[in-house]
């Protein structure tokens, strides 16, 4: 039975996720795959695999709650609902919803560090502004779980990324 419920989220992601594309043109059905078995691989269960698999559903595609409730349940739709920027949103209140929910907070760190780690085929200006806002924001979201550590070495390749850039674009002038 749980392998139907995680492959029906597979199917809805994939399905819903289909057309888009990430920084690089990969497809974008990668970074939801690449958070849920991150979790995976630190021993998270099957209601966080899911939950990765759908936690930009309601943000970027038409996928509707209750399509989310009935591959995952409730709890999973909570998350989701948390994960979900409002528009417009305070990143303050938007992540302190989330710390607040054990579920919603394992897949953030995932899914941030996968964007992280992304983040280096991205233009210039977005590498700089994604850098800022995860030490603003998400290095203290970050501290004492168990991404905190590979969160830490994410930023420094982009850092050094960034700075490489900045380097070259300068040696332009």
């Amino acid at each position: 039975m749980a392998e139907d419920k995680t492959a029906r989220a597979l199917a809805l992601a994939k399905s819903r996720h289909a057309g888009q594309r990430r920084f690089g043109g990969a497809a974008y059905i990668v970074h939801p795959v690449a958070v849920a078995e991150d979790l995976k691989g630190r021993g998270y269960g099957e209601d966080y695999y899911i939950t990765a698999l759908c936690h930009d559903l309601l943000e970027d595609t038409d996928t509707s709650e209750a399509e989310i409730a009935a591959v995952g349940g409730g709890e999973v739709l909570r998350a989701v609902q948390l994960l979900t920027k409002p528009r417009p949103y305070d990143m303050g209140a938007y992540l302190g919803g989330i710390q607040k929910n054990p579920l919603a907070k394992a897949v953030k760190c995932a899914d941030r560090l996968d964007n992280l780690r992304d983040c280096v085929q991205a233009p210039l200006a977005f590498q700089k502004k994604y850098y800022a806002e995860s030490l603003r924001w998400y290095r203290a979201f970050m501290a004492g779980t168990p991404f905190e550590a590979d969160f830490e070495a994410a930023l420094v390749v982009l850092g050094q990324k960034i700075v490489k850039k900045t380097s070259k674009s300068d040696e332009k002038d």
